[in-house]
């Protein structure tokens, strides 16, 4: 079952919270607020119907809760913002407009925690709840601490923990001291930090280090999910009596974690006259202020049928069979020929075989790792497993097994991995998915080390190979960037740079952030990336500093060089690339430009003039002329014997002209190449030219996808390649 909590927040609305201190630019309340928005939006999230919130506010120009109702008093100018209860992003633009500076400060924070903890006794009554009350204030307010151990009394008496973080409150272990502090304030601190202590489960801080922590991305704790709770065997007991058979109960160790997933939803017409239920981001009904909606889908199959109005008839999905394309041919799979073909399977879990340790390579590992334990309360199973665990230690070897979590799943086959009591406290079997020979790729790659030429022989010295002084230089420029000895202790000893525990998946986090700032306020800019996502995107400063020399000294021999930027091309004329060395090859071997271009030598030809076209003019001289030598392959061939020819001529034209931004001149051309084509002007029948080569070769119109000034869309380039008008 999931954890239930009730957690009210008490926010500080008096009018010191207006104010900026400390050469910060935002006021009091927007600091302490980056803190308490943060902190709902992760619950809106979280999206958990038992993960309840209240808020409510201190110093509010009103007094709106139970206890001044009551008529006691003390209790004024504190106000029930949110009714503890789930909380939804309709909740939290409400908050948005109510939390704003008040003009008073008459309000007391130890009655707002007597507020507070009524609401979490209400709600929750004696049912089993993580109760938290979170204070947010500056402490400027006056402070009757009179019933304070009475409060403190309550809040154990509840197992309510009360967490106070004052805006620049004092605290030696952060290392943050304010100066120049206003007595009241240093009292008024001094009382709410003898509250905590009093309380079993109390925490004071600063808000500084409150805001600083949010950067930590939160890691969400996962509870024990059992996949597969039977017996593990080895051998058949059924058939034979020295088959091993023992109770396990196997769990997940490691579990991908993937980013939140996307809905689609659509903006509600809000001008619409009376209330409009639509669904929210967070999957609740609201009426009041919503401005998304769900989108829903509904599908259609319709078939050919000459009889039916328009051509088409309507089918039942019921009456669909899905349908694998095999080359071009689709071929039907009726749900009968599925069932035939699907391997039935039983739950099991078998041991096969074993392997030693030596003779595994880590690269097969696939998929995530379960935990293998015996049944709890099972003394045989766990004499059986420790045996089977210790042996396989002993023995250097691995298990490997099949498994079949449940009935009709497909079967996997998993690598046993012992993991004695003697290396830690907790002994089990670690599991890792093996892949089947249909999952193994193997590909032949050339040596690294040395270089086979085509009549067998081998060279060890070659331009593509790494010089004696580029694999120094490499070595030298390792050993400079070694990160094991980097970082220090206090004690000098060597620490892990990058430890695991403080990894995280930059897309899954940063991806979080954007969405709970969204949630609280959709027109401010999201902040950058937490730093500490960034950590270790970066070598770091401090060995790239050290190692200069040995930069410099493979750069050197690895001769590397700065590539020129891939020049752009604009419309009517293709960049060319400046050598290095800055000379004119063109003027060097005294080429004049081509203007003419002959059937034999068509392609170099071709390219050769629009290389050296000035003006638009020669390029579209250039694109008649292989125009004209396209149609009359065409017309001259005999049968298909040119077509392939003509294709490649048209291919070329093709990329060339889109390389020049010139669409146009191209879909000009073929559109009349097609009516030739079609209408026989080509010398007879020459439609197979149309649709095996340029249709089947995707060379019709250049679309908008393939060049940013076409005019033509996929779907009319679609429609002019398959048409025979």
């Amino acid at each position: 079952m999931a954890d239930k909590e009730a957690t009210v927040y008490i926010v500080d609305l008096g009018e010191s919270m207006a104010d900026c201190h400390n050469g910060r630019t935002e006021s009091d309340l927007v600091f302490a607020m980056r803190y308490v928005w943060d902190k709902l939006s992760a619950t809106v999230a979280a999206n958990r119907k038992t993960w309840t919130v209240g808020v409510v506010g201190l110093n509010t120009d009103d007094t709106a809760n139970p206890q001044d109702e009551q008529g006691l008093e003390g209790y004024e100018h504190i106000s029930v913002l949110h009714e503890l209860g789930p909380i939804t992003r309709s909740s939290l633009k409400s908050l948005r407009s109510t939390i704003q500076p008040s003009r008073t400060h008459g309000g007391d924070a130890i009655s707002a925690v007597v507020v507070a903890t009524s609401m979490i006794e209400v709600f929750t009554k004696k049912l089993k709840y993580k109760r938290r009350i979170v204070l947010v204030t500056n402490g400027e307010s006056p402070i009757d601490d009179e019933s304070s151990d009475e409060v403190a009394a309550r809040l154990n008496e509840c197992n309510i923990e009360l967490v106070v973080i004052g805006v620049d409150f004092d605290d030696p272990e952060y290392g943050f001291k304010e100066e120049d502090k206003s007595r009241a304030k240093r009292n008024n601190e001094e009382t709410l930090r003898r509250l905590v202590e009093q309380c079993k489960d109390g925490v004071f801080g600063t808000m500084a280090q409150a805001v600083e922590e949010l950067a930590v991305p939160r890691i969400k704790p996962v509870r024990p999910f059992k996949a597969y709770d039977g017996p593990l065997t080895l051998g058949d007991p059924d058939r034979y009596q020295s088959a091993l058979a023992f109770h396990v109960e196997r769990y997940f160790k490691t579990k991908r974690a993937a980013p939140p997933s996307a809905s689609t939803v659509v903006s509600s017409s809000m001008d619409r006259p009376g209330p409009s239920q639509t669904q929210t981001l967070d999957g609740d009904l609201d009426t009041e202020d919503v401005e998304f909606s769900g989108v829903k889908q509904m599908r259609s199959y319709k078939v050919n049928d000459p009889d039916a109005p328009g051509g088409k008839r309507d089918v039942k999905f019921e009456d669909l069979a899905k349908g694998y394309q095999y080359g071009r041919t689709v071929v039907p799979f009726s749900e009968s020929d599925f069932n035939v073909t699907k391997f039935d399977t039983k739950k099991s879990f078998s041991i096969l075989g074993f392997v030693p340790w030596s003779s595994y390579r880590e690269f097969l590992n696939m998929g995530e790792t379960g935990l293998i334990v015996a049944q709890k309360h099972n003394e045989e199973a766990e004499l059986g497993l420790s045996a089977l665990i210790n042996t396989l230690h002993e023995l250097e070897s691995y298990a490997v097994a099949r498994y079949v979590q449940k009935d009709g799943v497909q079967p996997q086959i998993l690598l046993l991995k012992p993991n004695p009591a003697t290396e830690d406290s907790f002994e089990c079997l670690y599991d890792v998915p093996l892949p089947f020979a249909e999952d193994v790729r193997t590909y032949q790659f050339p040596p690294l080390d040395k270089v086979l030429t085509v009549t067998g022989n081998v060279l060890k010295e070659h331009r593509l190979l790494p010089s004696k002084d580029l694999k120094e230089a490499m070595s030298n420029f390792v050993d400079a960037m070694d990160i094991s000895d980097m970082d220090v202790d206090e004690h000098g000893n060597p620490v892990e740079y990058a430890p695991i525990d403080e990894l995280y998946n930059p897309t899954i986090h940063r991806l979080n952030q954007a969405i709970r700032a969204r949630a609280v306020d959709e027109e401010a800019p999201i902040d950058a990336p937490a730093d500490i996502l960034l950590r270790f995107s970066n070598p770091p400063q401090k060995l790239l500093d050290k190692a200069k020399a040995e930069i410099a000294a493979l750069i050197d021999a690895a001769e590397v060089k700065k590539v020129p930027e891939k020049a752009q091309g604009w419309r009517g004329r293709k960049e060319t690339v400046k050598p290095l060395s800055g000379l004119d090859i063109d003027a060097l071997l005294s080429e004049k430009p081509r203007k003419t271009i002959s059937s034999e030598n068509a392609i170099p030809e071709f390219k050769q003039m629009l290389s050296t076209a000035a003006d638009d003019a020669t390029v579209e001289s250039a694109a008649k002329q292989m125009g004209e030598i396209v149609r009359k392959l065409i017309r001259d061939s005999f049968a298909d014997v040119l077509y392939p020819r003509a294709a490649e001529n048209l291919r070329v034209m093709r990329e060339e002209l889109i390389a020049l931004e010139l669409p146009g001149l191209y879909n000009k051309y073929v559109a009349g190449l097609k009516k030739s084509i079609l209408s026989g002007e080509l010398d007879g029948d020459r439609r197979e030219m149309w649709f095996r080569h340029v249709v089947a070769g995707r060379l019709g119109l250049i679309t908008k996808d393939e060049s940013e000034v076409s005019e033509v869309t996929a779907e009319e380039a679609k429609a002019f390649a398959t048409s025979i008008n």
